[in-house]
């Protein structure tokens, strides 16, 4: 599919925009063209061909999403590189074990995420982003404009590189999930898993040549840029974000559920298909979508392990009236089995190779407990896994847990609690030694919870941890219950 893309992009209307963005007035703004995105993308293989960079190679990626981006994926994937994707929001001490993990032999940083690290610290960490000096970890080089204090620029150069064909089963990206700072977790998709999920993307949502299609992500960029449509990366704010659904009239959208959300609530109105995931998505925010304008209204249940597993039209969904949130069939050439705990395995051309450093599963343990209805769709019961979602964003309490466990913290932990609009809060109950003072403990707790970064808790609680089992290990379930009605209060 990349391949396709690079070919796509120089020959189907090299002129015309490949992506566009939005002012803070409403205007729409080219960011780049199709031909110049292929150029760009041919530009970063050569100067990375220059720093011998050989297939198999890691290349780090800590940039946001957009053109430069999508450049240098298609670059390292010309090469035969394996990207490791950077999360500059994890914390500090997350990205540096993701780092000692990955071993990249360079990393790709823009100018912003190491001004964040450097002079820029503390407005950044207003933010919450607090990052490590990546140079510390190993060679970096600033991919876009430079700011004072960066590595120097990866430029784009001319030579030629040298056509390869490269073994499909060779990994192709590594992304971080859960697991700990001692012993981080990540997955690993090879070269022909990642053009699985691709076209199971492009064969669902069927983008066409000259079409708008509003998202952001690397799996809604590829499949309509490679289709001859354009992407419209969407406004950071609801008002504009409104003003750009009106402008542009996309034939797709694509927004996590809290995004969609406060859209609708700015008076957003939509057109064409809207398409919703990584959170989940009621049969009740499908409906207001579709009153928004949207034709069909589609919830995507999906997995870094797996995307995208299964879908759901709003019709289906609201007509479901059994328990369970009902998320669809599975897509072609998904399977799925329960095992004995309930727990929803599925596995599939597109399924992660491997865990990084672990030998290959072909069955992915979902953490999600479910059923199956007699015509085979998979009905959800909710997570087996200690996992907070919040804003779209997973959590694993495991990364963070031990930061908060300072000289006069008996126990901790890191518990979801339900809000109001379908989304959870992140709460961090604190369990106080005996004797310390909880007004100087929570000044010495700042420290920790600015270093979280995107998973800093929305709330600091004090009080004891219940334990359950004949091992008294603590009961997250029953903390998050309590946090829920100490919150109310």
């Amino acid at each position: 599919m990349l391949d396709q893309l690079a070919h796509a992009l120089r020959t189907h209307h090299p002129d015309r925009p490949a992506v566009l963005h939005h002012t803070r007035t409403g205007a729409t703004r080219t960011r780049i063209r199709r031909g110049d995105l292929a150029d760009l993308a041919d530009g970063y293989a050569a100067a990375l061909h220059a720093r011998r960079l050989t297939p198999g190679a890691t290349l780090g990626l800590a940039l946001r999403p957009g053109p430069r981006a999508l450049a240098a994926l298609i670059a390292a994937h010309r090469l035969g590189l394996r990207v490791a994707v950077l999360d500059p929001t994890a914390g500090p001490d997350v990205l540096a074990a993701h780092l000692a993990l990955a071993r990249p032999g360079l990393v790709l940083a823009d100018a912003t995420a190491q001004a964040a690290a450097g002079w820029a610290a503390p407005l950044a960490r207003r933010a919450d982003l607090h990052l490590p000096r990546l140079d510390t970890l190993g060679p970096v080089a600033t991919l876009g404009p430079r700011l004072p204090g960066c590595a120097p620029r990866l430029r784009p150069a001319t030579t030629p590189v040298p056509t390869r064909r490269h073994d499909p089963d060779a990994d192709a990206v590594i992304v971080f999930t859960s697991g700990t700072t001692a012993r981080p977790r990540a997955v690993v998709h090879t070269r022909a898993g990642l053009t699985a999920g691709l076209r199971t993307v492009t064969d669902l949502v069927r983008p066409q040549e000259g079409t708008t299609v509003l998202g952001g992500t690397f799996f809604v960029l590829a499949p309509a840029l490679a289709a001859g449509a354009t992407v419209a990366l969407p406004a950071r704010t609801p008002t504009a974000l409104a003003r750009q659904l009106t402008h542009l009239t996309p034939a797709h959208t694509y927004l996590t559920p809290p995004r969609l959300r406060t859209a609708l609530a700015a008076g957003a109105r939509l057109t064409g298909t809207l398409w919703t995931g990584s959170a989940p998505a009621d049969a009740a925010l499908l409906r207001r979508a579709k009153d928004a304008g949207a034709d069909t209204a589609w919830s995507v249940y999906a997995l870094t392990e797996l995307f995208p597993a299964a879908a759901v039209e709003e019709s289906d969904k609201s007509a479901h009236t059994g328990d369970g949130d009902l998320v669809g069939h599975p897509l072609p050439g998904v399977r799925t089995r329960l095992a004995d705990d309930g727990e929803l395995h599925l596995t599939g051309p597109a399924a992660r190779h491997r865990y990084l450093g672990q030998e290959p599963d072909p069955w992915i343990r979902t953490g999600d407990r479910a059923t199956l209805t007699p015509d085979g769709r998979i009905v959800l019961a909710g997570r087996l896994k200690d996992m907070v979602l919040r804003r779209a964003r997973n959590i694993y309490p495991g990364l963070y847990e031990p930061a908060l466990h300072i000289p006069g913290v008996e126990l901790a932990l890191l518990v979801g609690v339900p809000d109001t609009d379908g989304d959870e809060r992140l709460v961090a109950l604190v369990q106080p030694a005996p004797g310390t003072d909880p007004r100087q403990l929570r000044t010495r707790l700042d420290g920790p919870l600015q270093r979280m970064g995107a998973a800093r808790p929305d709330a600091l609680l004090f009080g004891t941890v219940p334990l359950a089992g004949r091992s008294r290990k603590p009961d997250r379930a029953a903390a998050s219950a309590h946090c829920a009605r100490e919150l109310a209060r």
